[in-house]
């Protein structure tokens, strides 16, 4: 049964994961790197959960039982006792692997790992742990707190009980879960990449502006954001990254990122985290 809950990692999804992990009611421990990180990350969760009691959402002792199950630490070590452990850092193989090999000497036998990884094998971190059948994706969505949906993904080598336990756990945490098979970009991305790739290509060929293509689909589709309001809040770095490998492993048009899309990058217009992306969001309210 799981009671205590271990996430690595407390940058945007990190912290997500770990307060809502906490406000369902589980001891959860959220590690970084380094002392810096941490603090911006539980400041994160603090000011999230403070708005959340301005706003009636939440009682202050809510609150304050949330914020008494959680606490964080920058040493693996500390997850010695976890039940389950989701990871939500960098997506490097190399560095993911590195991490799952030492939660594998730290962790007992019956730990799950879950990775919350929007486009890596879950097979092949599985493979990496020295656990593959106990674990599984947890692929959570930005904001966490606020989002419904998990994809959980099934690699061949996930035992059929360690699986049902994850699509449980989840169910816990308020969520909608939807199962993937491990393939690149999952469910979500797989339907999602292609749509804003092709909104950046109508742009390139003079289809429209960045303003008409995000009202069109708005009002035309029903859509509540545009593709280019979408991309500049998920990242235009970000999406660039996923779009690529999925071009990598599927060698298909419709996943390769469009010229405009990596000048983008290059110039460093990321969308809304670096003030910038299809949107100037220094002149906008």
């Amino acid at each position: 049964m799981i009671k205590k809950v271990g996430v690595v990692g407390c940058g945007l999804m990190g912290s997500g994961i770990a307060q809502v992990c906490a406000q369902s009611g589980y001891d959860t421990i959220v590690r970084e790197v380094n002392d810096e990180f941490l603090q911006k990350g539980l400041g994160s969760i603090k000011n999230f959960l403070g708005k959340s009691v301005e706003k009636g959402k939440m009682s202050e002792s809510d609150r304050a039982a949330t914020l008494g199950r959680l606490r964080g630490t920058t040493s693996l070590d500390d997850f010695a006792d976890r039940d389950i452990v989701i990871e939500a850092i960098t997506e490097d193989l190399t560095i993911k692997g590195e991490t799952y090999a030492h939660l594998n000497r730290v962790c007992p036998a019956s730990t799950i790992f879950c990775s919350n990884t929007s486009s890596l094998s879950i097979t092949e971190m599985a493979v990496l742990s020295g656990r593959p059948t106990r674990f599984a994706g947890m692929h959570f969505f930005n904001p966490v707190p606020i989002m419904k949906l998990v994809e959980l993904v099934r690699p061949i080598t996930v035992d059929d009980e360690v699986f049902k336990q994850a699509s449980d756990f989840a169910a816990t945490l308020s969520k909608t879960a939807i199962v993937a098979q491990d393939t690149p970009g999952f469910i979500v991305n797989r339907l999602l990449v292609p749509y804003l790739l092709d909104a950046v290509r109508a742009l390139e060929e003079g289809v429209g502006t960045v303003e008409d293509i995000d009202r069109g689909m708005q009002l035309g589709c029903g859509y509540p954001m545009g593709p280019f309001t979408l991309l500049d809040y998920v990242g235009i770095d970000t999406t660039y990254y996923i779009a690529n490998i999925m071009f990598d492993a599927f060698k298909e048009k419709r996943f390769a990122p469009p010229p405009l899309l990596k000048r983008m990058v290059l110039a460093g217009r990321f969308g809304k985290k670096s003030g910038r992306g299809f949107y100037d969001y220094a002149k906008k309210a």
